[in-house]
């Protein structure tokens, strides 16, 4: 399952899969803030890279403190086919009226401007927040694909892959490129 639009000459590519087998400048992991892992994503992204990714989130832990919401770091994706992990946290849902959409579109963002600030050209990412942050995915898709094709945009990014676990998932956010592309898909 895989669907591929085009964006100003760049590619945005939606596919069913499993992200930490991609072959991207940078994987996205949906992070939790303190950047040791987890379930879910982040999990399965730390025991396909291995030690080398968890020790260069303790060095940026060290220096900074916890990830906040929204924004985004860097480390080696160490024995994965990508050559980098960009680390984020989403925003944990609570219905919606807590600024949830736009720290979930800021953690799209920042990944991509960091991607962009080092050069890279692919970059793959899960659905951010929409696991154990139980983000309703009707609602992330459209946060998600908005934002990724408005920074596309304005970035040199070639291409943009979502990667997504299930079936489900993967109708969902092919809906809602569908919306976005027939202006009827309106963030809240």
């Amino acid at each position: 399952m895989t669907e591929v639009k085009d964006i100003d000459g760049k590619r945005l590519v939606l596919k069913k899969g499993d992200i930490t087998l991609e072959d991207a400048d940078a994987i996205v992991n949906a992070a939790n803030s303190s950047l040791t892992g987890g379930g879910g994503v982040d999990g399965a992204i730390h025991r396909a890279g291995g030690a080398a990714i968890l020790e260069e989130c303790k060095r940026i832990i060290a220096d900074m403190g916890r990830l906040p919401t929204g924004e985004a770091v860097i480390t080696t994706a160490g024995r994965m086919k990508a050559k980098h992990v960009i680390h984020t946290v989403g925003p944990i849902w609570s219905g919606g009226e807590r600024g949830e959409a736009k720290l979930l579109a800021d953690c799209y963002r920042h990944s991509l401007e960091l991607a962009a600030g080092r050069g890279l050209r692919s970059v793959a990412f899960p659905s951010i927040s929409t696991g154990a942050y139980r983000y309703p995915v009707e609602e992330a898709a459209g946060v998600a694909l908005s934002t990724i094709i408005e920074t596309m945009k304005n970035h040199d990014i070639e291409e943009v892959r979502v990667v997504l676990f299930s079936d489900r998932d993967y109708e969902i956010y092919r809906s809602a490129l569908k919306d976005l592309e027939e202006g009827r898909w309106k963030s809240k």
